[in-house]
């Protein structure tokens, strides 16, 4: 049988172009999945990973991007930075601040027990920073039962910033409301959290129970501002993580929102 050897030159040249081959197999589907991510430019300029993160990012804040179920899986690592870095608690602290200022500059409280503030709990009295730490900061799906037995066991840490509003308002005899889109079954859980990390002499307290578990958060929180203004009180602001907690009919006369590009909820 005839047999054909190669010779070294040619073992060389075989050799470099098995590499080739290899090398090509695992750059083509980075490229494939990453193309408009890594290689996208525009007037010339190359976008990082970063600035198209960084971009999805704070056009979550906008509202320009809604009604996300995951942050996207390339952008998962820089939301985890960002939650855990200065920058998110500047950026917390300056809307606390903005709060200050408009209470003590554009609030005309009358001192008759109906001057009111409004504030949703999740991401805006006690943190889920740490929940969602363990699920890729929002880059795994929401999983309520793995949500809610976490809240169930009240471990959640306040919002230092948030406390301070809180108790500014105290001080200032403002009626204090909370409306969280958590459910009934959690009321204990959560006011015995609120109570054993600082929050305490709040006015009110609304949970979602089995007539309005179904709505929209956004339709329910509304529903509840009716409610709460019907009985006489003066809503000077609402402060929330979540647009839905913030918009619709009947509005206060201001909102703020802190910052949480985690999760959407509508």
């Amino acid at each position: 049988m005839f047999t054909y050897s190669l010779l070294p030159k040619e073992k060389k040249m075989s050799k470099a172009l098995g590499w080739c081959l290899v090398c090509t197999c695992l750059l083509i589907p980075l490229v494939v999945a990453d193309w408009n991510i890594l290689k996208l430019s525009r007037n010339g300029f190359k976008i990082s990973l970063k600035n198209y993160c960084e971009s999805w990012r704070m056009n979550v804040e906008l509202h320009n991007i809604r009604d996300f179920e995951v942050v996207p899986e390339e952008c998962i690592e820089y939301i985890g930075k960002y939650m855990k870095s200065t920058q998110y608690k500047v950026d917390s602290e300056r809307a606390i601040e903005e709060c200050l200022v408009y209470l003590s500059t554009s609030c005309n409280l009358k001192k008759d027990g109906r001057d009111a503030w409004i504030f949703d709990i999740d991401d805006t009295l006690l943190s889920t920073v740490p929940y969602y730490k363990n699920n890729q900061y929002g880059g795994n799906k929401l999983n309520v039962t793995s949500l809610e037995q976490w809240m169930r066991k009240g471990k959640a840490p306040a919002l230092d910033h948030s406390l301070k509003l809180f108790n500014e308002l105290k001080s200032r005899g403002i009626q204090i409301i909370l409306i969280t889109a958590r459910r009934e079954h959690l009321r204990s859980a959560t006011i015995d959290n609120l109570l054993n990390v600082g929050y305490y002499g709040w006015t009110r307290i609304f949970f979602r129970d089995t007539a309005n578990e179904f709505v929209s958060v956004k339709k329910y929180k509304s529903d509840v501002r009716r409610e709460v203004m019907n009985g006489g009180y003066r809503i000077w602001g609402i402060l929330g993580d979540q647009y839905s907690s913030i918009e619709g009919i009947p509005s206060p006369r201001r909102t703020f929102k802190l910052p949480n590009p985690m999760y959407y909820v509508s």
